[in-house]
């Protein structure tokens, strides 16, 4: 099992390029079932979570091809319509081919799925929107069974609580439903965004993508397509607060500032000297001390989830009490204990972490629970005296494109063993 040996204290410095997003090449990579034409994606990242989903596109029956960052996808005809448990346990975004293939073949059979241990994400939006749509839904030995033998139609479905992959799933489903569906509290996450924008390339009709009200008219069938997957916004976002924890002068390219705003703002907060240098280039720079700052996780536009353990690691080293609240998931404090080791001041009481800095951190034997932990032990890894063991780096594969290369890059003495 790989881990990441690293010495801190070395500021980081120069420049690193942000990959495609993850979270928007997997549900473009689902999308690519709702057609018998080649899709093209460009700037698909080469972590884990791809290399599960493009397994699960194969196993159903689609011809998969992959060229660096460029993926070509023909689903021409499937051999099966079922997502086995064996690929899904390890991948939570699994569930995003459930739409598809419910909409397309008229039948979808998916295990229910795994992924990060940061509480629940519960699949039951995806269900209820998919009744809603017409489908039959059944759940049986660990699977959920949807069938529409005379396809979907086109329904108002209001979602009770904001879900990313919900509105994906349900969008994708939309596309090929006969009649006009309106997706209300969708997510308005840049993610899903994109997922219209390559939809629409493939012949749907979508509006309102980026609203809390996205509206569908459905087609009859969709075509071929090429797009290019937008920047990962949480990787880019890592690496700012990255330059920042070690006060560092570092320029994080290919990255789109427009999707960093709510970070951009709470680091400016903390005395963090932030520039956007282009419109795909956002510098930090090391200038007063690190001023402790209260956060709150909200979904996009406001403070994402995905970067709240990254930005627990710097309030470690920020000067004074911060409370940083967690609002989408009830289990994604599993990385305080370790920064705990480390050295960190950290009290948890409920959904809100109480850190106290700045403190020296310590190199120390940590382990990584979930993906955006991994992350967070890393950063603190970067700034602590010593060397830091962070064991189950798998987890940082999953979301994380040769990320120990990327920040080496930058003057990080880190060691993949």
């Amino acid at each position: 099992m790989d881990r990441f040996l690293i010495e801190g204290g070395v500021p980081l410095n120069g420049e690193i390029q942000t990959s495609g997003a993850k979270n928007a090449a997997l549900p473009a990579l689902a999308a690519c079932l709702l057609t018998p034409e080649p899709v093209t994606l460009h700037r698909i990242p080469r972590v884990k979570d791809i290399a599960t989903m493009t397994s699960l596109l194969r196993a159903v029956g689609a011809k998969v091809d992959m060229d660096g960052g460029t993926v070509r996808v023909e689903a021409k005809e499937f051999v099966k319509t079922e997502a086995p448990y064996e690929l899904v346990k390890t991948m939570r975004a699994s569930s995003l081919v459930l739409g598809p293939m419910a909409a397309r073949c008229g039948t979808a059979r998916v295990s229910m799925p795994g992924g990060c241990a940061i509480g629940a994400r519960p699949i039951n939006l995806h269900i209820l929107g998919l009744e809603q749509l017409g489908a039959q839904i059944a759940q049986t030995h660990g699977y959920i069974e949807a069938s529409a033998p005379d396809g979907l139609r086109g329904a108002t479905v209001h979602f009770d609580r904001i879900t990313v992959t919900g509105t994906e799933d349900l969008m994708m489903a939309a596309v090929l439903a006969r009649g006009e569906t309106i997706l209300q509290n969708a997510a308005r996450e840049p993610e899903v965004t994109d997922l219209a924008h390559l939809l629409i390339r493939m012949g749907a009709r979508i509006e309102g993508a980026g609203s809390s009200t996205i509206r569908i008219e459905g087609v009859e069938s969709l075509h071929g397509a090429e797009h290019t997957i937008i920047p990962d916004r949480i990787e880019a976002g890592t690496f700012l607060i990255g330059g920042a924890i070690t006060g560092g002068n570092l320029l994080v390219t290919q990255c789109n500032p427009e999707h960093l705003g709510a970070l951009i703002a709470k680091l400016k907060l903390c005395g963090v000297a932030v520039s956007e240098e282009a419109s795909n280039a956002v510098r930090v720079k090391a200038g007063v001390a690190l001023r402790a700052c209260d956060m709150i996780t909200e979904e996009y536009p406001g403070f994402p989830t995905d970067l709240q353990a990254q930005y627990m690691a710097l309030m470690t080293q920020a000067d004074g009490i911060s409370m940083v609240t967690e609002t989408i998931f009830e289990n994604r404090f599993m990385h305080a204990p370790e920064l705990m080791r480390m050295g960190a001041s950290i009290r948890i009481e409920g959904r809100q972490a109480i850190v106290a800095g700045p403190r020296e951190l310590t190199g120390a034997q940590v382990m990584s629970s979930d993906l955006r932990a991994s992350a967070s032990l890393v950063l603190a890894a970067l700034v602590a005296k010593g060397q830091t063991t962070v064991d189950r780096v798998y987890h940082m594969d999953r979301g994380y494109e040769r990320i120990e290369q990327k920040l080496a890059g930058a003057g990080a003495r880190v060691t993949r063993v």
